[in-house]
């Protein structure tokens, strides 16, 4: 079979180069658009005198540790959510530090999805990417966020509330890391309120990942922010 050069395998994508993989398999990168990440696809062949059957298998660029069961996206979800609630944990025993610090967005980014993806806590290096700000702008963008909420903080700009609301959207819109964006943005506004001194919030008061309809209102409320209008998004998180 011939290949192209995107067929080739980058060593920092899983640790190894196309000669070291060996040349009768071909692997071919691809994009998910679900998961907006770079996902790998071996494709092996067995050629038999009549007959040629291709099997093609989904390698997901996990950690090495991974469990091998992991082949659906509804087995990576469940582990996601096992990291998700252990971070939680963490936050909840840690002591209360600065929430609009980037360092401590990384290592929450790092610790929902450590487990996972190798690149956890890294923002994205893509060049062109098809949400949120380039990658060279992702630092400035995340540093402007950060002092615009603490001003609004220290100013009383808006009620608690709309201040974690908003903070969770800007972090959504310039969308820092690959992947994972939406719930550690949800899991930051929800810290940020508690210091605020509010409940946290209910996100619609189920999984956004799993349920249609709710990501759908989510979203919809999304692009309203996106325009200037909060109040959508602000009654989706209370709801």
């Amino acid at each position: 079979m011939q290949t192209s050069p995107k067929a080739k395998v980058r060593r920092d994508a899983i640790g190894l180069t196309w000669d070291e993989l060996g040349r009768n398999d071909t692997y071919c990168r691809i994009n998910l658009l679900s998961l907006r990440i770079p996902a790998i696809i071996l494709v092996l062949k067995q050629s038999t005198e009549h007959t040629q059957n291709t099997h093609a298998a989904l390698i997901w660029p996990l950690r090495p540790q991974r469990p091998s069961y992991v082949t659906l996206r509804s087995e990576l979800n469940k582990i996601e959510q096992i990291g998700i609630e252990k971070t939680i944990e963490w936050v909840s025993a840690r002591r209360r530090g600065d929430i609009l610090d980037e360092e401590f967005l990384r290592q929450l980014h790092k610790r929902m999805f450590g487990d996972v993806w190798i690149w956890a806590g890294a923002f994205s290096k893509e060049s062109t990417r098809g949400i949120g700000v380039d990658a060279w702008e992702i630092d400035p963008h995340l540093q402007q966020l950060l002092g615009d909420v603490r001003a609004q903080i220290e100013f009383n700009a808006y009620r608690p509330d709309e201040i974690a609301v908003r903070f969770h959207h800007r972090l959504v819109w310039i969308h820092p890391f690959p992947n994972g964006n939406g719930r550690l943005s949800r899991l930051a506004a929800d810290l940020l309120i508690g210091q605020l001194g509010g409940k946290r919030f209910t996100w619609g008061s189920g999984n956004l990942v799993a349920i249609a309809e709710l990501r759908k209102r989510y979203v919809n409320a999304l692009r309203a922010a996106d325009g200037g209008v909060m109040e959508p998004l602000i009654e989706f998180a209370r709801s």
